[in-house]
C-alpha cells in the first residue's frame, strides 16, 4: 500500500480544512455579488464579509472588528503596518527599531523606508533562546523612534516574544508596536488587548485557511497611510475589490478555533515532545534550538551535528519538512536566525524545521522520528561525509 508523505512543514502552510471549504464554496459559486454593490448580490456578500471580520476580531481579542483590514496576506499586511504607520508618524521622527530574527517581509519593509524615505532602523540581539530582552529595545529607542517591529513568534525556531513588556516601554511614549503575528494566530495565542501591541500582521494559510488572504489588526486611533488606494474598500487603507471566498475563509478557520471545534494546542504540543524526546535519544549530540518551554506548541527546530539537513531531506521522500523558513528555500545562504542565535555556519546547516498541526498523528511521528534517525545514522556512517 502506497502512503502519502508525512507532513511535518505547518509553519508553511496548513491544510485547508474541509469545513472552511464548505463555507467558503457559495461564494465561489451562486453567491458572486461585490459587497461594495447596494443590491441584494451585494448586500449577502457585505453580510459575509462582515461575519468573518467580527470572528476574525474575536479570534485576536480586538474589540471592534472595524480594527481588522483585510489584504492578500501577511506580507502586504507587514507593509500596510510598517511603511504606512511610519509615514503617517513622518513629522515626529524617522527612526525605526526591529530585530536581527524578523520575516523578510518585515525586512524588506523597513529596508523600504531606510532606501525611499531617510529613515534609520537599528536592528536588536536576541539570546540564545531567540528572546529580545526588553531592556534591549529600551535602549535602541531614540528621541526620533516612530516604530518597533518585533515578531510574535519565530517562524524557524518558534520562540515567543515577550510582546506586553515591549508595549510597556513603547505605549508611553506614543510609539506605535507591530507584531507579526503569522505564526502564532493559529494556536490562539495572540490577544492585542493583553499583549499591549497597536498593529498585527496575519495570515489565513496558517490557520487551515484559503492562501491569498490575511488581515491587519489597526488599534483604533493608530494612524496609517494606505499604500494601495483607489476605490476606497477597508476604511480606504485597501482599495480593491474584496476577496469575499477567501475572506469568508479566514472568518470560517479563526471561528473553528474560538468554538473550540479543533484539537488544543496541547495534543500538538504532546505530539512534538513525543517526536523531539525520540531524536535526542536516538541521534547523540542532537539538540533543540529555541526557547525550550515558550515557543510554538508544533515547533521543533533541531541541530544534527555532522550532518547536512537539505542532503538528509533529500534522502527522506515520506517525510515533507524543511531547514528553514519556506521564504528562504534554495538562497543557499545560512540562517540569519540560527547564526543569531550563536550556531555556527556548519551547525545551521545541519538544522531541521519540524512543524506539526492538527492533522499530525502519533502514527505521523513515531515513523517520522524512525525515518530520520535511521537516515541520519547511515549518513553519519559514510566515509565520504563532510558537514
Amino acid at each position: 500500500m502506497i502512503t502519502e508523505p508525512i507532513y511535518l512543514d505547518h509553519q508553511a502552510t496548513t491544510p485547508l480544512d474541509e469545513r472552511v471549504l464548505e463555507a467558503m464554496l457559495p461564494y465561489l459559486t451562486h453567491e458572486y455579488g461585490n459587497p461594495s454593490s447596494p443590491h441584494i448580490y451585494g448586500q449577502a456578500a457585505a453580510r459575509a464579509v462582515h461575519s468573518a471580520r467580527r470572528r476574525v476580531a474575536d479570534l485576536i481579542g480586538a474589540t471592534n472588528e472595524l480594527e481588522i483590514v483585510f489584504t492578500s496576506g501577511a506580507t502586504e499586511a507587514d507593509q500596510l503596518a510598517i511603511v504606512g504607520s511610519a509615514l503617517a508618524a513622518r513629522p515626529r521622527g524617522g527612526h525605526l527599531v526591529t530585530t536581527v530574527i524578523e520575516h523578510n517581509a518585515v525586512l524588506a519593509a523597513c529596508q523600504r523606508l531606510i532606501d525611499h524615505y531617510g529613515y534609520t532602523c537599528t536592528r536588536v540581539g536576541v539570546d540564545r533562546h531567540g528572546r529580545v530582552h526588553p531592556a534591549d529595545v529600551a535602549a535602541a529607542l531614540t528621541p526620533h523612534t516612530v516604530l518597533v517591529s518585533v515578531m510574535h513568534a519565530n517562524n524557524e525556531i518558534g520562540t515567543l516574544q515577550q510582546l506586553s513588556g515591549i508595549a510597556e516601554i513603547t505605549a508611553p511614549r506614543g510609539i506605535v508596536l507591530h507584531t507579526d503575528a503569522a505564526q502564532s494566530i493559529g494556536y490562539g495565542l495572540l490577544d492585542v488587548a493583553e499583549l499591549g501591541i497597536d498593529l498585527a500582521s496575519m495570515s489565513a494559510h496558517k490557520l487551515h485557511g484559503p492562501k491569498g488572504i490575511g488581515a491587519l489588526y489597526i488599534r483604533g486611533g493608530t494612524r496609517i497611510t494606505a499604500q494601495q488606494t483607489g476605490g476606497g474598500q477597508e476604511r480606504g487603507l485597501r482599495a480593491g475589490t474584496p476577496n469575499v471566498p477567501a475572506i469568508v475563509g479566514f472568518g470560517a478557520a479563526a471561528h473553528l478555533i474560538t468554538a473550540d471545534a479543533v484539537p488544543p494546542p496541547s495534543r500538538v504540543r504532546a505530539l512534538r515532545d513525543r517526536l523531539q524526546d525520540r531524536l535526542l535519544v536516538a541521534i547523540p549530540g542532537a539538540s533543540v534550538n529555541g526557547h525550550p518551554h515558550r515557543r510554538l506548541p508544533g515547533n521543533l527546530s533541531l541541530t544534527l551535528p555532522g550532518i547536512e539537513a537539505a542532503d538528509l531531506l533529500g534522502r527522506l521522500p515520506d517525510i515533507a519538512a524543511s531547514t528553514g523558513s519556506a521564504c528562504n528555500t534554495g538562497s543557499g545562504a545560512p540562517s540569519d536566525v540560527l547564526t543569531a542565535i550563536g550556531l555556527t555556519r556548519a551547525q545551521a546547516r545541519a538544522t531541521l524545521r519540524l512543524s506539526l498541526g492538527r492533522t499530525t498523528t502519533e502514527t505521523d511521528i513515531d515513523r517520522a522520528a524512525h525515518l530520520i534517525a535511521r537516515t541520519a545514522h547511515t549518513m553519519a556512517a559514510e566515509p565520504a561525509h563532510t558537514a
